[in-house]
């Protein structure tokens, strides 16, 4: 399962998030998103693992503090496809 995890401190690493998670299991990606121009964190990104220990990390993180954060820990929503994202509205 695939999971959103926001309101990351923008000085968290990815080993450090990934230490986090390990409490609960295995984690087969983690990806913390950062911005293209200045390479700093978004402040959120998306950790995979199995069904069982996704479910136990949602219940076990999301809204707790982490670093002075709360974090928001929920299964990630599949993207809709850019074209339809950006796409114009004529009036």
């Amino acid at each position: 399962m695939k999971l959103y995890v926001g309101n990351i401190p923008n000085s968290v690493t990815e080993e450090e998030l990934a230490s986090k998670f390990k409490e609960f299991g295995e984690t087969q990606s983690l990806r913390i998103i950062t911005d293209r121009e200045t390479g700093r964190s978004r402040g959120f990104g998306f950790v995979e693992m199995s069904d069982e220990a996704a479910n136990k990390a949602i219940q076990e993180l999301n809204d707790t503090e982490y670093m002075g954060r709360k974090l928001n820990v929920s299964e990630a929503q599949e993207m809709r496809p850019k074209d339809n994202f950006n796409r114009r509205r004529n009036y």
